[in-house]
């Protein structure tokens, strides 16, 4: 008996998953969390954080298209005070997130205490306490990218 004839075959196919646009929010902000937590450890321990940027083509002498990795940026997305006290501020789109009215960063204490406040950040993210920001901050950002001073319409 052949293999193909045990097999119990069905057209099946899978269900496309398509997020919202909260449920992409955050992961972008997830995601730019743990790049912060990584360098935060990196800083700490004192070396270099160098993540690789993957999926640049180019064409080699060949002309054949290949991928390379390179170098990313990662800003760090804290500072120090006067006291030594380190700051923390989310970054969304390239600005600050604002957590509160009129409040952008987390005061953190000593730099060594970031990553555990990044690792809260992270779940308050996933539980979606940072969604009225989000949503707050990508309305904003559409504003500055429509010319005539109003945001897109979905």
């Amino acid at each position: 008996m052949s293999v193909l004839k045990s097999l119990k075959l069905s057209d099946a196919k899978p269900a496309a998953q398509s997020k919202t646009p909260a449920e992409r929010a955050r992961e972008k902000l997830i995601g730019n969390l743990a790049l912060q937590k990584d360098l935060a450890k990196a800083t700490i321990e004192g070396r270099v954080f160098v993540p690789p940027k993957r999926w640049v083509s180019r064409t080699n002498e060949d002309g054949v298209r290949v991928r390379v990795e390179t170098p990313r940026r990662v800003r760090k997305c804290w500072f120090e005070d006067g006291n030594r006290t380190t700051h923390f501020v989310m970054q969304y789109g390239g600005r600050p997130l604002e957590i509160a009215k009129g409040k952008t960063a987390i005061e953190v204490g000593p730099l060594a205490n970031l990553p555990t406040l990044i690792d809260g950040l992270i779940e308050a993210v996933r539980a979606g306490e940072f969604d009225t920001a989000l949503s707050n901050a990508a309305a904003e950002r559409g504003r500055l990218l429509n010319r005539n001073g109003r945001p897109k319409a979905n």
